[in-house]
């Protein structure tokens, strides 16, 4: 038996094996491509290729061969990757297929292009500057190459080689940008760009960005050697957000039009195209509405055929599909996300799917077979599944019968939802949707272009992630990475004290169902009591209790001798809109409710040591520590340990803030019930603050209004902080770090003095 130490709990090669990360079909669908990390350095990725044909899979592009040497990101890239939750990581972290043969890869702040031939991969550079370019595309014909340098969009002619601006230039003295995508479409919409090619490689849109209304909040960077001020704008709830403007550029001609203009009260949320057309979404500023726009070419006349309204507030989606003359799309209509057609000539959302069930997304079309592919939760919320349906059969389209007679095409899903009567007189079966995946575990999707394969990657509480190539029912062709836990797999030799959680669920005080996990030490005794950490996030867009292979740590917590416990309270992911609105308006009191639900059902347990129950949490699971403990009965914990914590939400940012809360401005009392700063005088918990000295999107002043406020009422309490770190403490070392300052001090409070 080998002990986990923190040391190798972070060190390379990964305890989980590997996982890819990218993965992508080729245009023809001959290959599959993903990045992967290298063996001795889990934090750097390389381009690796598997052919379909021959279930061969090689190294297609090392990054050290592009990149020898750690390139020094510019501020635009770090905040980028912070966004997109790739920060800490190196190498190649993104890429682009072009036609069947070419593939873009910015690396180093330059772009290199990849061209497959019968030799092996040959690489051009196509840019050598000293400026940084980034969110690079190929265009869909692969003619051009595009990307963002000093604010403005950039093209390079594949064929020639030649650069032209595509934009006007970036104004930094007006604060004006061309291309982008502004702070709160990165962080809260997972909109990570500002522009968009047309299919025909004729027009491409993009964004204007006017930031000069935002207020200018100073951000110290503080590092280890040097302090760094960041004048960062940063919306904070009820302040002025960025205007943003539409254009839309012909290629061919030059003409560039405006196609609209989103004020500081709007947000501009998606852009897709479909043939000639282009369809925005657009959100207002209290997030009850999504408006589809949409404009079909010269004059680019824009105009508005559906909408989507929520009493509270208005889930995006990235589900725009276009399958020839129809677009498929997810809306929250029923209260639980289902699968919609959307008419592009306007009128009713056509349902194809419906429950009181969440899907996820749309992850494909096999327009052949007439089926569509979505991802989510028909079985089970602990468990993402792979399903399909039939494409919706319109009422007015016919077929012939043996005669020549027209006659009509069999009812789908949705015909039979929306003629019900009809369809019981008729005597058909409304066809459900057909979940395609194993159960026991929980699915990430890629599917082919042609909707008749995909790449599938599971994993279990006791199976790390596997990714497979497989039919579009279900049948596995190949491997990619079996990851199986034989003796080569880094995990076996820790296999012995593998613990799996148990699943159960708890009512809240509104009837509706919470789900949690609980996990015990690999020598656990029932007769015996043990200490107990809550790990809670307990906030929108997020779920921690599901079948899948969990955090390591939460095995080396195991091995500690602590029970670990989570639970999904209201407010929380892949539940549905009633489940997730009980926060609409005031945050930190339904969710601490249910969490102190699942503590009293803890403290319960015979085996569990009801006086050694300690929380900890990171972002909203740092507010959540700081809320539950505070509003908790006296004596309810021996411990708390807050991580990068939301303290006052005046402070955060106005998407995702004013989704949930209102403005400071229009709810007050919600404000002042749903901040720290009220309850601070009933801290008799232990306390540990934990932040990034550099984080940019809980800013650091969360940390130093609680610091002061908890100083001047004689609240004492015990403080980590990282130079140079952001909103994620990365990099082995410091992770390593971090776990044993928190593990010394919940040692120090749950076992010190324990029999």
């Amino acid at each position: 038996m080998t002990d986990l130490t923190l040391e190798r709990l972070y060190a390379s090669p990964s305890l989980n094996g590997s996982s890819p990360m990218g993965v992508k079909y080729s245009p023809d669908g001959k290959r599959v491509t993903f990045l992967k990390a290298k063996e001795t350095d889990q934090a750097r990725y390389d381009l690796w290729q598997f052919d379909v044909a021959t279930g061969e899979q090689s190294l297609l592009v090392d990054s050290r061969l592009l990149e020898p040497e750690d390139v020094e990101l510019s501020e635009e890239a770090k905040a980028l990757r912070e966004r997109k939750r790739t920060a800490g990581k190196t190498g190649i972290l993104d890429y682009s297929w072009g036609t069947a043969d070419t593939i873009l890869i910015p690396l180093g702040g330059d772009l290199h292009l990849v061209t497959l031939t019968p030799d092996g991969p040959q690489t051009r550079q196509l840019t050598d500057t000293d400026t940084f370019e980034y969110d690079a595309n190929i265009s869909p014909r692969g003619k051009y190459a595009s990307f963002i340098r000093d604010g403005a969009l950039w093209m390079v002619d594949l064929a020639s080689g030649e650069e032209k601006r595509l934009s006007p230039e970036a104004e930094p003295d007006k604060a004006v940008s061309y291309g982008v995508a502004e702070f709160v479409a990165q962080e809260e919409m997972s909109r990570y760009t500002g522009y968009w090619w047309s299919p025909d490689d004729r027009y491409v849109a993009y964004t204007r960005v006017d930031e000069s209304p935002v207020d200018v909040v100073p951000r110290f960077d503080i590092a280890a050697e040097n302090v760094t001020v960041i004048e960062q704008r940063y919306p904070r709830a009820g302040r002025p957000n960025a205007k943003v403007d539409l254009f839309v550029l012909d290629i061919k001609t030059g003409e560039t039009t405006k196609l609209y203009s989103v004020g500081p009260d709007t947000y501009l949320a998606r852009v897709n195209w479909s043939d000639d057309s282009i369809w925005f979404q657009t959100v207002n500023r209290d997030q009850t509405e999504i408006r589809y726009h949409r404009s079909d070419g010269k004059p680019w006349r824009v105009w508005s055929p559906f909408k989507e309204t929520q009493k509270t507030w208005v889930n995006l989606s990235s589900d725009f599909t276009v399958v020839d003359d129809r677009i498929l799309q997810t809306t929250e209509k029923t209260g639980y996300r289902q699968v919609y057609e959307l008419r592009p000539e306007g009128g009713d959302m056509i349902p194809l799917t419906r429950g009181d069930w969440v899907v996820s997304a749309i992850e494909g079309v096999d327009t052949d077979a007439g089926l569509v592919y979505f991802t989510g939760y028909a079985d089970t919320p602990l468990e993402k599944h792979l399903y399909s349906i039939p494409i919706a059969t319109r009422s007015d389209e016919v077929d012939t019968n043996a005669d020549g007679d027209p006659a009509r095409r069999p009812l789908s899903e949705s015909n039979c939802i929306d003629l019900m009567p009809m369809a019981a007189l008729m005597k058909v079966e409304c066809p459900a949707p057909q979940r395609i995946t194993e159960t026991g575990k929980s699915w990430s999707i890629t599917m082919a272009p042609d909707g008749r394969s995909f790449v599938g990657t599971s994993s279990a509480p006791d199976q790390p992630p596997q990714t497979g190539l497989y039919k579009a029912d279900g049948t596995l062709i190949a491997w990619l990475l079996e990851n199986k836990l034989d003796e080569s797999h880094p995990y076996y030799p820790y296999l012995e004290q593998h613990t799996v959680p148990e699943y159960g669920t708890l009512t809240a005080n509104d009837g509706q169902t919470l789900y949690y996990s609980i996990q015990t030490p690999p020598d656990f005794d029932d007769s015996k009591k043990y200490p107990a950490i809550i790990e809670v996030y307990g906030g929108p867009h997020v779920q921690t209790v599901d079948r899948d292979w969990e955090s390591l740590s939460d095995q080396y917590l195991s091995r500690q001798g602590y029970i670990v416990f989570r639970l999904d309270n209201r407010g929380s992911w892949n539940r549905g809109k009633k489940f997730e609105d009980v926060i609409y308006h005031q945050t930190g009191k339904h969710e601490v409710a249910d969490q102190l639900e699942g503590v009293k059902w803890l403290k319960a347990q015979p085996f569990v040591d009801a006086d050694r129950i300690a929380i900890q949490g990171w972002s909203y699971g740092g507010y959540m520590t700081l809320m539950t403990v505070l509003q908790a009965p006296e004596g309810t914990f021996a411990a708390a340990v807050a991580g990068a914590a939301v303290t006052d939400w005046s402070l955060y940012d106005t998407f995702y803030t004013e989704r949930y809360m209102g403005t400071p401005e229009n709810n007050p009392e919600g404000y002042d019930a749903s901040s720290v700063f009220p309850h601070v005088d009933n801290l008799e918990t232990p306390l540990l603050l934990v932040h990034g000295m550099a984080d940019d999107n809980v800013t650091f002043d969360n940390a130093t209004r609680l610091m002061a406020m908890l100083q001047e009422k004689g609240k004492l309490f015990e403080l980590m902080t990282y130079p140079g770190q952001r909103h994620g403490v990365r990099g082995e070392a410091l992770q390593v770090h971090l776990m044993k300052t928190r593990m010394e001090f919940l040692n120090r409070h749950l076992k010190a003095g324990a029999e």
